[in-house]
């Protein structure tokens, strides 16, 4: 027998430290070749660490969200032969090719299994992937809902669709995603009373469309009022740390100024019916391909805010690409994927690449390279838009622009009172290197061309 240690590897693109957001093992236990050890993140990417020999782990060093940096001890390992500490720790040979890290991919169905080739085995590291029972995925992801907390779960391998349901008591907090609480609150369902089918008695999609469908309902005569007592603790780790962090350097260093305006949309929404319409087998436009496109024509005008400014050396970047970061929300938390050259592409590529980034995120197959690079974002919650927001800027960038829901409303035109289809834009901007005044007139230029869209083909 002899003792392994596996160390925390380079990463690349300059990484020198990774936040432990999961282990996978404890010692005592026997592992296989190619096992999951640990995951851990750096810069919102998350990676899983397979064990590159069998054994049985000896230590683990590092707890759940703490940084260690790049060749620092992870597992000690005893295995057959002479190990790799005996010899003066011989490196493990290195994979042929390089390897991306990916997003962890959220809990639900279709989630990829990785492969990894046997020239990889030593130092691979593979993206971490729900692996699936049959057809449910079962590696679940830190709850984003505050008061759920807890650390992710890894349901047995069969577990599924017919997984035994578990009822709560009163009081007690029901167990599910966001995507499950929206779903549950668009059908006028209270979760306290829908039986849970995943690990803890998670509530899953399946369990509130079967609810819906048998039309059940809480006992008339069971009260729903019952007292909460305790406060629980939620370790704040992986990508909302990550997101933390990064919202906290923004309001620190950027002295924000939000400016909002009103925007008739009534033409523009007049314009993208009929090119859904007419070209029923392309990618279906939204709103944000026709906003895009206004923002490149307000920036050709206004280069200061198509920026990034690295205020230790006190020098601003001003792009001629825009590279604009679509803000998306996934299970995991927000992330940002990057839109490269938008500039160059026309409404339909724009809305393919829109799709295909927010897809990836969701899905946790977005890159490093898709994740970095913006010089201006764009942030929407749809119909959740509200009338008004004041977003935060993505630091290192100047500007932000922030789109509202779509609403008819009645407006004063010539005289009289119209209903037209009315939309705020809620931007901010870093008063350090943009004036008011400029920020009005970009936004007044993007403005103008939305609310007389032939202008967007001509720039």
């Amino acid at each position: 027998m002899g003792r392994y240690i596996v160390k925390l590897p380079d990463i690349g693109e300059g990484t020198t430290e990774a936040e432990i957001v999961k282990w996978h093992v404890t010692p005592g236990q026997e592992i296989r070749e190619e096992d999951p050890l640990v995951d851990v993140m750096t810069d919102k990417a998350t990676v899983e660490i397979p064990a590159p020999i069998a054994g049985t782990v000896v230590a683990v060093e590092g707890a759940v969200g703490e940084k260690r940096p790049v060749g620092s001890l992870l597992v000690t390992l005893d295995v057959a032969g002479a190990g790799n500490v005996a010899d003066g720790a011989r490196p493990a040979a290195r994979s042929k090719r390089p390897l991306t890290p990916t997003l962890s991919p959220p809990a639900g169905r279709g989630s990829p299994k990785p492969t990894i080739g046997k020239e990889q085995k030593a130092t691979a590291i593979r993206p971490s992937a729900a692996k699936k029972g049959n057809g449910r995925a079962v590696v679940i992801p830190l709850s984003r809902i505050a008061g759920e907390g807890g650390e992710a779960q890894r349901a047995a391998p069969g577990e599924g669709l017919h997984a035994p349901t578990t009822m709560r008591q009163i009081g007690q907090r029901p167990l599910a995603s966001p995507a499950v609480r929206r779903r549950a609150w668009d059908l006028g369902i209270e979760l306290q009373f829908v039986p849970g089918s995943g690990p803890a008695g998670r509530i899953t999609q399946e369990d509130i469309e079967a609810y819906a469908a048998n039309g059940a309902r809480p006992d008339a005569g069971a009260t729903t009022l019952a007292r909460r007592d305790g406060v629980e603790e939620v370790p704040i780790t992986g990508l909302r740390r990550a997101i933390a962090e990064h919202l906290q350097q923004s309001k620190r260093h950027i002295p924000h100024f939000s400016y909002i305006e009103e925007v008739d949309v009534t033409a523009l929404e007049e314009l993208r019916a009929e090119l859904n319409a007419r070209h029923a087998s392309r990618d279906h436009l939204t709103l944000l391909p026709f906003l895009l496109r206004a923002i490149v024509n307000a920036v050709a005008e206004h280069p200061q805010v198509n920026a990034r400014f690295d205020d230790e050396a006190g020098v601003l970047l001003r792009h001629n690409a825009v590279n604009a970061g679509i803000a998306t929300q996934t299970e995991g938390g927000l992330l940002v994927p990057v839109l490269h050259h938008a500039e160059a592409l026309d409404l339909w590529q724009t809305a393919a690449e829109i799709s295909r980034l927010a897809e990836g995120a969701r899905a946790g197959k977005a890159g490093r390279e898709e994740l970095t690079g913006s010089t201006i974002t764009i942030t929407s919650l749809g119909a959740l838009g509200g009338l008004a927001a004041t977003p935060v800027i993505n630091y290192p960038e100047v500007a932000i622009i922030g789109v509202n829901r779509i609403a008819e409303r009645p407006v004063a035109r010539d005289g009289q009172i119209v209903i037209r289809k009315m939309m705020n834009l809620s931007s901010s901007f870093d008063h350090r290197i943009v004036d008011g005044w400029e920020a009005a007139e970009f936004i007044q230029r993007v403005k103008r061309d939305l609310e007389q869209p032939a202008l967007l083909f001509l720039g």
